[in-house]
C-alpha cells in the first residue's frame, strides 16, 4: 500500500463525517438540489464527492464495485484504508462506483426484492457535469418540479419503472453531488 492511500480522509473525522452525512442524506431526500461537499481528496479519477459518499455510507459491511473506469491500484488501496468496504462482483454490490457508461448495464446490479426493496445497490456516479440541466424531475421529495444534468434517458426510465424495486444514485462531479432515488421521474428538457 503506498502512502497515498493514507491521505485524502476526513481530516477532522467526527464534524466532517456529521456534514458530509448530512448533504448526503438531503441530495436523496431532495432530488435536484446539488450539495457542495467536502473533506476527501481521493485518488484520480475518483472526484471528492464520490470520495465523501463513500468515506460516509463505506464500510466493512457494505460491499463496494469498482467499475473498470475505476478499478485502479491506488483507488483500491485508499477504499480499503479510509472505509474498509470489501470489494466484489456487481450483482453482490451495495454500491458501485464509476463513470455512467463504465457502469452499464444496470440491470447487473440487485435491485432488491419485493420483500426487501431496499436491499438494491446505490451507485456512486462520477459525471463531469450537474449543470446546465438537461432533466425535469418529479416526484417525492419535490415540491413542484427540478431541474438537474442526467448522464442518460433509457436506462433511467427503465430503472424508475421498476419501483418499489430499482436502483438510487448519487452523481457526483467534482466536489458537488445529487441525488436520484428510484422514485424521480425524469423526463428530457
Amino acid at each position: 500500500m503506498e502512502a497515498l492511500s493514507l491521505q485524502g480522509g476526513f481530516a477532522d473525522p467526527a464534524r466532517d463525517a456529521a456534514r458530509a452525512f448530512r448533504a448526503v442524506l438531503n441530495a436523496l431526500a431532495r432530488p435536484g438540489v446539488i450539495e457542495a461537499v467536502t473533506g476527501a481528496q481521493p485518488p484520480a479519477p475518483m472526484s471528492v464527492a464520490a470520495g465523501v459518499v463513500l468515506l460516509t455510507l463505506a464500510d466493512p459491511t457494505t460491499p463496494l464495485w469498482l467499475a473498470p473506469s475505476h478499478d485502479l491500484p491506488a483507488l483500491r488501496d485508499w477504499i480499503a484504508f479510509h472505509t474498509g468496504a470489501p470489494l466484489v462482483g456487481p450483482q453482490q454490490a451495495a454500491f458501485a462506483l464509476g463513470r455512467w457508461d463504465a457502469l452499464q448495464p444496470l440491470d447487473r446490479f440487485a435491485p432488491g426484492t419485493p420483500d426487501y426493496p431496499d436491499r438494491s445497490a446505490t451507485l456512486i456516479v462520477d459525471v463531469p457535469a450537474l449543470e446546465p440541466a438537461t432533466h425535469r424531475l418529479t416526484g417525492p421529495g419535490i415540491r413542484d418540479a427540478a431541474t438537474l444534468r442526467l448522464p442518460g434517458d433509457e436506462a433511467l426510465r427503465l430503472n424508475a419503472g421498476r419501483f418499489p424495486l430499482g436502483l438510487d444514485l448519487f452523481l457526483c462531479a467534482g466536489d458537488r453531488l445529487a441525488g436520484l432515488p428510484r422514485t424521480v421521474k425524469a423526463e428530457a428538457l
